[in-house]
């Protein structure tokens, strides 16, 4: 077995050099990505180990021109400055792994011995063999540097690079919507549409119309025949979040879909073949779900061909910082940025967040709105401050009430409200059904509120994290 090291510090690369020969590797070390594109047709290399920030063109350079030129070849990028994304990227271009510096000898002799074994394996079936895009233009941003959150990336990306159906399971709030749209926009199809349908918002006796369509008289109020969505998305995804809403007798439609690559309009039988990817979303147990018969085992099997476990955001702490960052930056985009107190990160971090990341969303934009340029304990939502107070642990001076003198003035309740409602809208960059979701209001009330407090919508590109 040859392997070729390219890093640009000379410890690196004899550390990972030292490792792989004391696994019986042959081992080529090399300092730049110029110098391993001269060697790179010199022989059939195993394996190549490379930096991602060179001086030169960078280890996503040398990822796809291996995977364009020696296609069998593992590449494994190694990064000192690892993030949710850059596994994402990693994987999705075709990395056998991303992996964080400093690693240790026992980690580097697992890699080593897991590569020795892949090579003995059979090819994994399902790759898609077009192209991926040389880039992606993401709306969405993926934060978080937890083990647990890196490990799903990699696995989204890897999903990115088949043509199979993947099932995301997660609580309300993880983040569904959200990777699925990275999934979609890392395969082949990223050019391609992709359409997110809330099965739990279509009425049972509809969504099979909604979705594949109908002929002139087959449903009440079918005055013509009419194209579903599934028709517009040849070519492309479709992620039908919370799947376990929908009856069995739609499911079987579904799996048809799936499995036969086409659909028939309600009232016709004439099939219509139609190349769509799904990717299904659910927040609940669905072999328990089989269990008791609310949801069919053929679909279930069909589907949990790839199924990726979203974490909690209580089982990713330490990502919780810098996600929230992450929403404050966008709030503020286009003012003045806003900063944490140390105090409030500590309570974000100890609070066990029910509603994940959309609840965090929430109350990063509650605070930035109360908050006067430094988000302190006061300006977060109620029910946070008192998780705090609640603490067994917690000190006298945290539990002590707030302080009239601690802020520079007070306002009236209207006020307030008038306050969150804009910067909740600015947030949301005038989306009104956004915003009305984030408030937990419907839209005839959101539209009140607006009117009552003479509050302006100024729209632009609304570029959030969205989760699902």
């Amino acid at each position: 077995m040859h392997a070729l090291v390219i890093d640009d510090e000379p410890q690196v690369r004899d550390f990972v050099g030292e490792v792989l020969r004391d696994d019986g590797w042959e081992v080529t070390a090399v300092e730049s990505a110029e110098q391993a594109f001269e060697v790179l047709q010199e022989r059939h290399w195993s394996a190549i180990f490379c930096d991602v920030i060179l001086g030169g063109a960078d280890g996503y350079s040398v990822l796809r021109r291996v995977k364009e030129e020696l296609p069998q070849t593992k590449v494994v990028l190694m990064t000192g400055h690892g993030s949710a994304l850059g596994a994402l990227d990693a994987t999705a271009f075709g990395a056998y792994e991303y992996l964080l510096k400093p690693f240790g000898v026992d980690e580097l002799h697992s890699l080593s011995r897991s590569l020795s074994s892949s090579f003995q394996a059979p090819a994994q079936p399902g790759r898609d063999p077009r192209p991926r895009p040389k880039s992606f233009d993401s709306d969405a941003e993926l934060v978080g540097l937890s083990s647990i959150f890196l490990d799903v990336m990699k696995q989204v990306g890897r999903a990115a690079s088949t043509n199979f159906p993947v099932l995301l399971i997660g609580e309300s709030g993880t983040g569904k919507e959200l990777v699925a749209c990275a999934l979609h926009r890392r395969s082949t199809r990223a050019k391609k549409p992709f359409v997110v349908v809330n099965c739990g918002t279509i009425p049972s006796e509809s969504i099979e119309s909604e979705l594949f369509g109908h002929v002139k008289g087959s449903v009440p109020g079918a005055v013509s025949d009419r194209a579903g969505l599934w028709e517009g998305l040849d070519g492309g995804t479709i992620f039908l979040n919370e799947i376990t809403d929908t009856t069995p007798a739609f499911q079987v439609k579904l799996l048809r879909a799936i499995h036969d690559g086409e659909i028939r309009r309600v009232g016709s039988s004439q099939p219509i073949v139609l190349d769509v990817r799904v990717v299904a979303g659910t927040n609940l147990d669905v072999e328990q779900e089989v269990a008791v018969g609310r949801f069919r085992q053929d679909l279930f099997y069909r589907l949990n061909a790839v199924s990726i476990a979203l974490p909690p955001l209580r089982e990713r702490r330490e990502d919780i910082s810098s996600l929230a960052h992450s929403f404050a930056d966008q709030i503020y985009s286009l003012n003045p940025a806003v900063t944490f107190s140390r105090e409030a990160i500590e309570l974000f971090e100890k609070y066990p967040w029910p509603g994940n990341i959309r609840e965090l969303e929430n109350a990063v934009v509650h605070a930035a709105a109360m908050c006067d340029g430094t988000i302190r304990p006061q300006d977060l939502p109620e029910r946070i401050m008192n998780y705090k107070e609640q603490g067994a642990s917690e000190s006298e001076e945290n539990m002590r009430p707030i302080k009239p003198e601690t802020r520079e003035k007070w306002v009236s309740l209207s006020e307030v409200e008038g306050r969150y409602v804009a910067q909740v809208l600015a947030h949301t960059g005038g989306n009104k059904q956004a915003a009305a979701r984030l408030l937990g209001v419907d839209r005839k009330t959101l539209n009140r509120m607006i009117k009552r407090h003479n509050i302006p919508i100024y729209t632009r590109t609304y570029l959030s994290s969205r989760v699902a």
